[in-house]
Parts: structure tokens; sequence; C-alpha cells
């Protein structure tokens, strides 16, 4: 199987939790309806109807990511504007301040690297040279419209399936992927069961473990099908777990797709 790996960075970022109303947080990462997204602004589906869901969030497209730069995350106001009149020539409605501030959470300085998989090939080399000569057909942001993102094509590589193996995985982790240690209690020796949680994660010193719940499928009318705990390293170092399946480059990356 053929990746296409680019990487993607901006001054700010910011992926709405969606469970959050008056003052919004972000997801540590865009999550695969955002990187489909994005895709799409690249590629240049048709927008109105949503055409980006069905070409780069289907069963044809695999998504992951890597963080890059460390996740780190600051808090700013923003000022929104009533515009409940016809246009803003004409009053807005009586009474109260017309404007408000919203206290909201960005990514400061992030960075990160998408890999993209397409069963169609016409799709995957399109996008690949778009990505190559930096061509989109829409702005590309990550999360908002005015948070405008740059990128970087990175390389096409080709990647090998591996089955339940422990390994270090340089992408986030859906948790179902994880083999529990008492399924494969057999196959490992008492020294490395000692430096495993029962999920299948050996936690080491120096990193530091994230859990978050993200979207993972939308429909073209933007509804959430389904949600997915994910397990990541906020400051982009590779995790060593054991996975029921995930892919490694030649560049040495494993990726797991979302």
């Amino acid at each position: 199987m053929k990746v296409l790996a680019f990487d993607i960075w901006a001054d700010y970022a910011h992926f709405r939790k969606f469970y959050t109303t008056t003052s919004p947080l972000t997801f540590s990462f865009p999550p695969p309806p955002t990187i489909a997204g994005i895709l799409g602004a690249i590629y240049g589906t048709e927008k109105n109807s949503n055409e980006y869901l069905r070409t780069f969030l289907s069963q044809d497209c695999k998504i992951s990511l890597r963080i890059i730069n460390p996740v780190r995350k600051i808090r700013m106001g923003i000022n929104l504007l009533e515009t409940k009149g016809t246009n803003l020539k004409r009053p807005m409605s009586s009474g109260g301040p017309h404007r408000t501030q919203i206290r909201t959470e960005f990514i400061r300085n992030p960075r990160f690297r998408i890999y993209v998989a397409h069963q169609n090939d016409e799709i995957f080399y399109s996008l690949a040279a778009k990505i190559r000569d930096h061509e989109t057909v829409y702005s590309v942001s990550l999360g908002l419209s005015e948070l405008l993102a740059n990128f970087e094509y990175v390389g096409t590589y080709e990647a090998e399936p591996v089955s339940d193996c422990f390994d270090y995985i340089h992408s986030p982790i859906k948790s179902d992927l994880l083999v529990r240690l008492s399924d494969n209690k057999t196959q490992m020796g008492a020294n490395l069961e000692q430096n495993l949680q029962p999920d299948g994660l050996e936690i080491e010193d120096d990193k530091r473990y994230f859990k978050e719940r993200i979207p993972l499928d939308m429909d073209p009318d933007r509804v959430v099908k389904s949600y997915v705990d994910v397990i990541f390293e906020p400051d982009g170092k590779p995790i060593r777990a054991r996975l029921k399946e995930f892919y490694k480059l030649k560049t040495g990356e494993n990726v797991a797709f979302f």
C-alpha cells in the first residue's frame, strides 16, 4: 500500500470539542473529519454537498497523523459581533451590548504530519501532485477559517501491514486496536509482562499518556455517526504498545490509521 505524507502547520489551531459551549475547548490534534476537510480543500471536492466526507472519510481512504510540535494550549478572548439585522448597515436587536467576548482555547504553533492512503489511484496521485506542487483549490486552515495553514510535501512511501505486534507507534492509537495482555499472555515473557499495562501499553517514565474521545465518522449532513477513544503522547514521542494492526513505512515510522 502506498501512503502519502505531508506536514501542515500554522500559528494557531482550534478543533472544537463537541461537548463545550460557552468556553470552547480544542482537541489536541485534528480528528478524522477535520483531516478529511483539509484534504478536500487541497483536492477541491465540491463544497455545498460536503463531498469531502464521501471522498476522504470512507472505507476507500485511510488517514492518520503524527504530532510533530509538542501540543501547547493557550486561551484567548475572541470578540463576536451580533448580526441579527438584514445587513451591518441596519440596526441590530435593541438593548444590551452588540458585542461579546468568548474565551477560546487554541493550540499554539501546531505542526502535524498527515498520512493518507486511498484505493482510488486517480484521487491519490492527484492529491499527491497538488501537495508536492503546493497547490490548493480552497484555502487550507487548522480548524477555523481565520487560522490559515501552510503545508509541504514529505514523500510517498510503501507501507507494510503488521498484525499483533509489539513496537513503537508514531501516531495516536485507537483504544480498540490495543491487544489486551490477557489475550496474548502465553506469547510474552515474564519480564515484558511486568512492564505492560493490562491494555497492552508499555508505560515509560519519560513520556506522558493522554486519552481523548474524538469524532471518528461523519455523514454528508455533518452528523457524527461514531466516536472513539484515542491514546497519544502530547510531545509527539512514539508510544510502545501491542496493536492488532498497524503499518510500517520505509522511513521507519509505524502508523496506526483511524
